[in-house]
């Protein structure tokens, strides 16, 4: 959105599917000045813009007070495991298999400490034009998608196995597991337009995103299929 894509956020999905993991040298957040921390890809990876964000919203700069090295997420596991890395942040099934092993500990988990757990980690976005032209289409996609989100609540083991037969996922333990620690069933509950603003600001604050959060929620959000959803999909 801040290098012009046309992109229009819809909706929101769910929150709490990131947790953050640290040796023994990192208690707090702001532990990680000075540190070393492991990412896919440092700039557009989904972890390390949540890193900084979180980062940033303590008083730290990602851009200077973190030591950034890149390795997939299963070497990530590993190094942390030996010690080789202080921290690492990591999105289903890594959270789990990573205290399945018992490996680290947990510093943030977006589902139960705030301020992360007040707003969505995932959501819906769409082409600006398919959205303008299809507006049916849209509002059906967005619909499956909710639909979907609150079958994961209510049928979490009929959920996982299906990730496994059709090969998203291999452990059915760990897409299970997954499907109990984030707290589906609950896009009804949040507002979308505050996560696009909290995540925005801190961006913002540290010179990742140039347009402020106000112009981005003016130019990139179309909250009226959710809105007519809500009414339609209730509890």
């Amino acid at each position: 959105m801040d290098s012009g894509d046309p992109i229009v956020f819809l909706g929101g999905v769910h929150i709490g599917c990131f947790e953050l993991f640290g040796t023994d040298r990192v208690r707090t957040i702001r532990d990680l000045k000075g540190k070393t921390v492991a990412v896919p890809e440092v700039g557009n990876s989904p972890q390390y813009v949540f890193l900084s964000s979180i980062v940033a919203y303590v008083g730290l700069d990602p851009n200077t007070d973190i030591n950034w090295v890149t390795h997939p997420a299963a070497r990530s596991i590993q190094l942390l495991a030996e010690g080789k890395i202080d921290a690492f942040l990591g999105f289903p099934p890594d959270p789990q298999k990573t205290r399945a092993q018992q490996i680290g500990h947990v510093v943030v988990n977006s589902a139960l400490d705030q301020p992360w757990s007040q707003y969505f980690c995932c959501m819906v976005a769409g082409n600006r034009e398919f959205v303008r032209q299809h507006p049916v289409a849209t509002k059906r996609v967005l619909r499956a998608i909710l639909k979907a989100t609150d079958l994961c609540a209510r049928e979490p083991d009929q959920s996982a196995r299906f990730l496994v037969d059709k090969g998203y996922t291999q452990s059915y333990e760990y897409a299970l597991q997954t499907m109990k620690d984030i707290p589906y069933g609950k896009w009804r509950e949040y507002d979308p337009e505050d996560t696009l603003r909290f995540y925005a600001l801190r961006l913002h604050e540290v010179g990742m995103l140039k347009s402020t959060p106000q112009k981005l929620i003016a130019q990139g959000t179309d909250w009226r299929f959710l809105t007519a959803l809500k009414k339609e999909l209730k509890e």
